[in-house]
């Protein structure tokens, strides 16, 4: 009896490799080979333009520390201790950035509208080409078949 239990599990086994294998997600490299490296990137939030600032401050005055996470954990604390008018700069920077960068999303938004047009443009003249030929191979008596 041990046996065929064996045989069984095994079977079941290979079952479940063609299963996995049949519902597999995508790879991190096949998302990433999605994205479209002309986009603009991102603006960096006031916290993040603190800590630009922040990190050089920092590492002249540690430069033997070589840890980022005791960089990160004091630029933090430093942060959540700044009053709002001392957090004023960094907004106001963040904020300038904000509208450059919408300014790029709407300039790249309307180049892949054009881009998508054009390419709908030359669809519709290859169809037209395409259509001609058709019509030239059936005045003539030419007619190819399919199922050869």
């Amino acid at each position: 009896m041990k046996g065929a239990k064996s045989k069984s599990a095994k079977a079941d086994s290979k079952l479940a490799v063609k299963k996995g294998a049949a519902s597999k997600k995508p790879t991190k490299k096949e998302k990433a080979a999605a994205k479209d490296p002309n986009k603009p990137k991102r603006p960096a939030s006031a916290f993040f333009v603190f800590m630009e600032e922040f990190r050089k401050q920092y590492k002249e005055k540690h430069p033997n520390n070589k840890s980022v996470a005791a960089v990160g954990k004091a630029g933090g604390d430093k942060w959540k201790s700044m009053s709002t008018a001392e957090k004023a700069p960094y907004v106001a920077k963040a904020e300038k950035r904000k509208t450059d960068y919408d300014k790029q999303m709407e300039a790249y938004n309307r180049k892949q509208a054009g881009g998508a047009a054009n390419e709908d443009d030359s669809d519709k003249s290859r169809s037209e080409v395409n259509d001609e030929n058709d019509d030239e191979e059936e005045e003539s008596g030419e007619e190819e078949d399919d199922d050869e």
